[in-house]
């Protein structure tokens, strides 16, 4: 039997089966923690998807799949992707809020992505290099933006520690960071979505949401890998301004 150029052969999963994924030599200076990651990338079929479609990473596709679902990348909408690189959620952003004028009779949009490093242009959006915690970043966004936001996303997640419970606890705070920013820039109505990690440490930032918007979603996408803790928050129907927490009110 001829084989098809570039083919493999793996061992046999099955009645007249072949295992097809492409496995990783363990080479010199290549930890095992590396040989995985490079093997399970290698066999996602949203990495390869991403490659076809010109998405800069399997990320975009996670945004897809919570927009298909709720519908806040609407034509006309005005988005800041906090965290923006390497640029796959702009890149999606773009096309569903008409953001390039594409669709005749239809709203255009705005897209800014705004990240701590460079992120390379992407046709259609505004990119620039801001800390979001900054002082003042608040009036640069809606400056840059020319007015209030219809949504702010964010699929920010602090370097690993290694350490599960400290690595929960730091998205937690980016995630809190993020909502402060969407509470000044948002207009009524609008939306915020953002990824957290499951680990329970989180309910404090869901009660303030729930003050804030009308619904308030926790979702895992498709596209969010089965044995990772990632899951994102899509808050719907931002009420306005912050309301006071009754507790603080009765504090001294």
């Amino acid at each position: 039997m001829t084989k098809a150029p570039g083919s493999r052969e793996g061992k046999s999963s099955g009645r007249g089966q072949r295992d097809l994924r492409v496995r990783v030599k363990t080479a010199k200076g290549r930890k095992l923690s590396s040989k995985l990651w490079l093997e399970r990338q290698l066999n996602d079929p949203y990495v390869a998807r991403a490659r076809r479609e010109g998405y800069r990473g399997r990320a975009a596709y996670k945004i897809l799949e919570l927009d298909d679902k709720y519908r806040f990348l609407v034509p006309g909408a005005r988005v800041v992707d906090l965290g923006c690189a390497p640029g796959g959620w702009c890149q999606v952003a773009v096309g569903r809020v008409n953001a390039l004028g594409e669709k005749s009779g239809k709203a255009v949009g705005k897209v800014l992505g705004v990240d701590l490093q460079e992120v390379d242009p992407i046709a259609g959006a505004e990119i620039h290099q801001l800390d979001f915690l900054s002082e003042g970043a608040d009036q640069q966004v809606k400056d840059w933006l020319g007015g209030p936001a219809d949504v702010v996303m964010s699929d920010m997640a602090a370097a690993s520690s290694g350490h599960k419970g400290t690595d929960h606890l730091r998205i937690v705070a980016l995630v809190e960071a993020a909502a402060a920013l969407a509470f000044d820039i948002l207009e009524p109505g609008g939306t915020f979505v953002a990824k957290v990690l499951a680990g329970g440490a989180e309910t404090e930032m869901q009660a303030m949401l729930k003050r804030n918007f009308d619904k308030v979603a926790n979702v895992k996408p498709p596209a969010s890998r089965s044995d990772s803790s990632e899951k994102f928050v899509v808050a719907t129907g931002f009420r306005g301004r912050p309301q006071a927490d009754p507790q603080a009110d009765q504090q001294d």
